[in-house]
């Protein structure tokens, strides 16, 4: 038998010292209980995504010191597989990419050798040809009486029998299907249901190569992506058999033995929105610890979206480091003033009013000679929003809070939002959040005791930058438009497909024209929590000046 540790880390990207103190600690952990082998997940030494810190010689210079250094640190009886980045030895080479993405043994204090990913994912958010090379050669070492076969991440994605088609022309599990059993250093951030899709993939590898098969994730929130950890163990007839679990840091030990792995199992969420919920707590927790924010601000205006975030930051950082500003203009209703402050006594958090009208008022008046004769409409009405995003911004700016945005992924999508005004802040919580699953969250939310305040739950949706303002006066239904989005961005879907849907053929048109146009704003708006396949942040890449034909 051998005992094997799976720790599941949170490193933050570019904190050498750091990160190899928390494998160094995990190290210690796992020798205390009993187990011969640790390993971590893909470029846990550095942090994934490093994006282009990898193209700075001095950054990798000290990885490689730092790994070095670890080996030397490690308890001398336990070997240890370590997810970093290697030089490449042909870089300089014509076509040849200066690192690659590697695994590296270290045993005895010093680093034996390197195992390095031979696929290298190039859609979505990821982006590894930039820098890395593919590896080649065996990616398997004897230890004791087992060999181990050691792949990363999307090596163990390529699998032509569960898939409909090959992304890449070799299966690497392939060439380890002969090994003991096969440990994966993985870096895969979440989405929706991704845990389970994670689990039927590496269990059909597994039982189609009567492999076992030791899965370690990260977890953490590194900018717009959330990793969710959920590191798991297959035996030989695809079964999870361990699993660690979602949104924290763990460390687990299994028992390998010839013919059988066992552990123990934590559960999933139950529930898409327990996950979503605990993915969004992850994501802003981190966001502001890692960029060295401790407190957080956020507009209140009695509504949904906003009700929402503030509920996310209270868990993220406690409610006593939360500030909440009303901002009431003239057009604000009595009842968003009494719902806002419901929500902040429900939550704990501290609020501040600060009306706007005095403001609004000094602007006409600054204005009006050059707007004198046009009529009141769309600048009047987003000048009340830039305001609010003014005051919000001096907030943040006088005491250094985090400020987040409160935007949804409906209003992102379509331009329903305000540039410089409620698109403002360092982090946008949830605007990879349709609208309708704003509303599923916050009723789950009050599974057990009113957090959100009813009204504000059942209340039309409204701007309020006038008389009797109602969302849908400009939107279709949300119900409506989050079907025609999700099937336009996520399923990406024709517009013919989503008429044949049974959606009109006018709102589908006018759906995709409001996406196309609203661009330049997603550039210019804050990072997005990842939450979905299809995101607006680093993986939505679509160009602003362009000439986009209409389509039927």
């Amino acid at each position: 038998m051998l005992k094997v540790a799976l720790a599941q880390l949170n490193p933050t990207v570019g904190d050498l010292q750091g990160n190899g103190l928390a494998i160094a600690q995990a190290a210690i952990a796992a020798t205390q209980a009993g187990a011969e082998l640790l390993v971590t997940p893909e470029l846990a030494l550095c942090g994934y995504p490093p994006r282009d810190l990898l193209l700075n010689p001095d950054f990798v210079s000290a990885t490689g010191r730092a790994l070095t250094t670890l080996a030397a640190q490690l308890p001398p009886q336990l070997t240890v597989l370590v997810g970093t980045v290697a030089p490449n030895p042909q870089a300089g080479q014509v076509g040849a990419k200066p690192l690659f993405n590697s695994a590296a043994l270290l045993q005895g204090g010093t680093v034996q050798r390197f195992f390095h990913k031979k696929l290298l994912p190039t859609y979505d958010v990821f982006d590894e040809d930039r820098y890395f090379a593919p590896g080649q050669g065996s990616n398997r070492f004897d230890w004791k009486q087992y060999q181990i076969g050691v792949a990363i991440c999307e090596d163990a994605w390529n699998d032509e029998t569960f898939w409909e088609h090959k992304a890449y022309p070799i299966d690497p599990i392939a060439a380890l299907a002969d090994c003991d059993f096969l440990v994966n250093l993985s870096a895969s951030p979440f989405a929706t249901g991704k845990q389970h899709l994670r689990e039927r993939l590496f269990g059909h590898g597994a039982q189609r190569w009567q492999l076992p098969t030791l899965c370690v994730n990260q977890v953490g929130g590194n900018d717009d992506l959330i990793f969710d950890g959920g590191s798991f163990v297959c035996d030989r007839q695809g079964q999870v058999v361990a699993r660690l679990p979602q949104f924290a840091e763990g460390l687990a030990v299994v028992d390998v033995f010839p013919d059988k792995v066992q552990g123990e199992i934590s559960p999933l969420p139950s529930l898409p929105e327990a996950e979503i919920w605990e993915a969004l707590v992850l994501g802003l927790r981190d966001y502001a610890r890692k960029c060295g924010f401790h407190k957080v601000v956020l507009g209140l205006s009695g509504g949904i979206d906003s009700a929402l975030v503030a509920a996310i930051a209270a868990a993220a950082v406690g409610p006593a480091q939360v500030l909440g500003v009303l901002m009431p203009s003239p057009y604000s209703s009595q009842h968003s003033i009494v719902d806002a402050q419901a929500l902040a006594a429900n939550l704990g958090i501290a609020t501040q009013m600060l009306p706007i009208g005095p403001l609004m008022a000094e602007a006409d008046r600054t204005l009006g000679p050059l707007f004198t004769g046009t009529p009141w409409g769309l600048a009047e009405e987003n000048l009340q929003s830039r305001l609010r995003g003014l005051l919000l911004m001096a907030v943040s700016n006088k005491w250094g809070h985090l400020l987040v945005s409160t935007g949804n992924k409906s209003e992102m999508a379509v331009g329903y939002c305000t540039l410089y005004g409620d698109t403002n802040g360092g982090l946008a919580v949830i605007g990879d959040l349709p609208k309708t699953q704003v509303y599923a969250l916050c009723r789950w939310l009050n599974r057990e005791r009113e957090i959100i305040p009813e009204n504000i739950l059942t209340k039309p949706p409204s701007a309020e930058l006038r008389p009797n303002q109602r969302d849908q006066d400009s939107l279709p239904p949300y119900e409506v438009l989050d079907d025609i989005l999700e099937r336009l961005l996520v399923q990406r879907q024709a517009i013919a497909e989503i008429v044949t849907a049974g959606h009109d053929p006018a709102t589908v048109t006018l759906v995709q024209r409001l996406v196309t146009k609203a661009e330049f704003k997603r550039w210019q708006a804050p990072p997005t929590l990842r939450l979905h396949n299809r995101a607006f942040g680093s993986g939505w890449r679509m160009p602003l000046a362009a000439r986009r034909t209409e389509l039927p």
